[in-house]
């Protein structure tokens, strides 16, 4: 009798132990196939939005080409004023983050567009965001590369739709508003978007219209740099935590029609060791006056800043040796 119990208990935790393995296996198979549709998804989009420069795979600042599993890169983020798809045209925001390995921390510098600067192969310094218009992405990296005195390893450019789509996609992005402002929207309605002062969950209109905002903020482009970095800032750590794959399907959408970048699936990858660097991060900014020449505004830099930044995303990029513990420019 005592034999037969055992006999039947033993069958029952054979049954539970056979429960309890298909389960593991079936979490598994739901996982794995979870995470392939997801690699797959990520790896054709961003196949279908590579484009290289056609300098080829490195700067010329570079005696061979980096790669972001183990080196320090710079990366060059462009905005796009564009609604129709070719990513043409002049570029509404500029901003450049380099990235050391080492210390797993991102520098990220706004870059005001009305910036005066000598762009190669013109005659006359001009706007910076006329390089793109002059001569695509090529004269736009070269342009940034003068400016800084360092190379400019891998590019990002996207237009608002792609922009408004992403942050979509991710539930929307938490801002620290300064003040209360309105605000066109993006098909250029005036006024349609109203931002109130204050910690606020931004939709896809919302943070667009958040970073492209100058006339109303006092400090002028200076202080819609700072509000871009701080939606790149909120950008990356919402993207580190977000965890709902299928909800990246709007996002693959937007990546393939409406970015292009020389980023490959395996540089994107490498990049996902930097998703705890949030406080990690700082933001840059050059110090400059407002000038006019024959009507026309533009941002002119300070020399000295400039010298300063560049010196400082040169030692973040490992290019120079810190010598003196050096304060950045806010």
């Amino acid at each position: 009798m005592a034999q037969s119990r055992l006999k039947r208990r033993k069958s029952r935790i054979r049954r539970t132990l056979k429960v309890f393995t298909m389960i593991g296996l079936l979490s598994f198979l739901i996982a794995g196939g979870a995470i392939t549709y997801f690699v797959f998804q990520f790896a054709n989009a961003t196949s279908v939005a590579q484009q290289e420069l056609e300098r080829g795979e490195k700067s010329e600042r570079r005696t061979e080409a980096v790669n972001p599993t183990k080196d320090n890169i710079s990366i060059l983020f462009l905005g796009v004023d564009d609604r129709d798809g070719n990513l043409d045209g002049r570029t509404d925001a500029m901003l450049l983050a380099t990235f050391n390995r080492s210390e797993s921390s991102i520098k990220i510098l706004s870059i005001p567009r009305d910036s005066l600067v000598n762009i190669p192969g013109r005659a006359n310094p001009d706007k910076i965001n006329h390089a793109h218009a002059f001569g695509g992405l090529d004269l736009a990296v070269e342009t940034v590369e003068e400016l800084l005195d360092i190379p400019i390893d891998y590019y990002l450019k996207l237009n608002f739709k792609a922009f408004i789509e992403i942050i979509d996609a991710l539930g929307g992005v938490e801002v620290d508003v300064p003040f209360t402002f309105s605000e066109q929207d993006s098909f250029g309605q005036h006024g349609a978007i109203t931002l109130n002062e204050g910690t606020q969950l931004l939709n896809g209109e919302e943070a667009l219209a958040y970073t492209r905002m100058r006339k109303n903020d006092p400090r002028g482009d200076i202080g819609r740099g700072e509000r871009q970095q701080d939606v790149i800032q909120a950008l990356i750590k919402k993207a580190a935590t977000f965890s709902s794959i299928s909800s990246y399907d709007d996002v693959f959408n937007s990546i393939g029609n409406h970015m292009t970048t020389n980023l490959s699936f395996g540089n994107m990858v490498a990049l996902h060791n930097y998703a705890g660097s949030i406080d990690n991060m700082e933001n840059l900014n050059f110090e400059g006056t407002d000038t006019r020449q024959n009507g026309v505004y533009y941002y002119q830099l300070d020399e000295a800043s400039k010298q300063t930044i560049s010196r400082i995303m040169r030692i973040h990029l490992g290019l120079e040796e810190a010598a003196v513990s050096t304060t950045p420019t806010n």
